[in-house]
């Protein structure tokens, strides 16, 4: 009778207990970043022709134009939007993307956590390039893709091409967006997706920047800070992609022997950052950053984290469009 009575407690402890919630899949990396171009040609002769890269494909757009992916290397790109699918004002960035092993696993977890605005089916769609993915927004509005890379996706199938000695770069170290609530942005890429702070540092007496990697592999997201809400040609600079190699000055070198196109913001020197990096600023034909860095700094000797305060970032105006 005890044991009958200690197994029936134990059948109703079973059913009664929460079921466990899904745990938070691996994000290995920096996927892509997406952007609005107003001039695909002239888009294209400034990350093909001018910093050398290819592209592996393209796919029309439901209003016109195309879709460009620019090959960074396997497993990066940039992704090139028709312009005209936003107004004329409209900030340049569409997206930015983590790679995760699992999305339908990563689906999973955020639907669990509550978060807002995602598909409703149980398993991520499958993108027309043949890997999955969904979007959701962060606290500042920034559009955040996650991407799983599937065995007969065309990102592997073109494993091994596309990859000219041309190219600039081979690997793109971080994706900077712009961030008004430093404590909302650190509870969603931290605290909900295990992000890790790895410096901060700051121009002034208030902070400006924050750098958070990503939790299973070395590239990492650089949070934007500002008080009063940027001026358009602001935010482009700060939306910005960074490209690393190992000289900055050599890179820099090469890049002046290819012409530069029309209508981009001339190039910065090559300085050192306020991280102790060495790094030149390029800019395409809608003003977007493309910084080309060093990955370690000019001394050897790491920079120490700046103290300096958050600034609290002004509210978007009203009226301002974001794609």
């Amino acid at each position: 009778m005890k044991l009958r009575c200690l197994l029936i407690a134990f059948h109703l402890l079973i059913t009664v207990a929460p079921a466990a919630e899904p745990a938070r899949p691996r994000i290995v990396g920096v996927s892509h970043a997406a952007f609005f171009v107003s001039d695909m040609a002239k888009a294209r002769a400034f990350y093909e022709g001018f910093l050398g890269f290819q592209s592996p494909y393209a796919i029309p757009r439901p209003k016109g134009g195309e879709l460009v992916w620019i090959k960074i290397n396997d497993r990066q790109s940039v992704e090139l939007f028709p312009g005209s699918e936003v107004e004329p004002d409209a900030d340049r960035l569409y997206h930015i993307a983590v790679e995760v092993e699992d999305c339908d696993a990563m689906l999973a977890y955020l639907r669990a956590k509550g978060v807002a605005g995602l598909p409703p089916a149980a398993t991520a769609p499958l993108g027309r390039i043949g890997n999955k993915n969904f979007t959701i927004k962060d606290p500042s509005g920034n559009g955040v893709e996650f991407v799983q890379y599937l065995p007969d996706g065309w990102t592997a199938r073109e494993k091994g091409k596309f990859l000219p000695d041309t190219r600039a770069a081979k690997r793109m170290s971080h994706v900077g967006v712009m961030v008004g609530q430093l404590d909302a942005s650190l509870k969603f890429y931290g605290e909900l997706l295990g992000f890790k702070e790895t410096w901060r540092g700051g121009a002034g007496k208030t902070l400006s920047w924050v750098n958070l990697r990503v939790p299973d592999g070395e590239d990492y997201v650089e949070f934007m800070l500002y008080e009063k809400y940027p001026t358009l040609d602001r935010l482009r600079t700060m939306h910005h992609i960074c490209l690393e190699v190992p000289d900055v000055a050599q890179t820099g070198a090469l890049l002046a022997t290819r012409p530069y196109p029309a209508g981009s913001k001339p190039a910065t020197p090559m300085k050192e950052g306020v991280n102790g990096k060495r790094q030149i600023n390029y800019y395409d034909p809608d003003g977007t950053r493309v910084e080309i860095m060093e990955p370690n700094t000019a001394d050897g000797k790491p920079r120490p984290p700046s103290t300096a305060p958050a600034p609290v970032g002004e509210p978007r105006p009203a009226g301002t469009v974001k794609p």
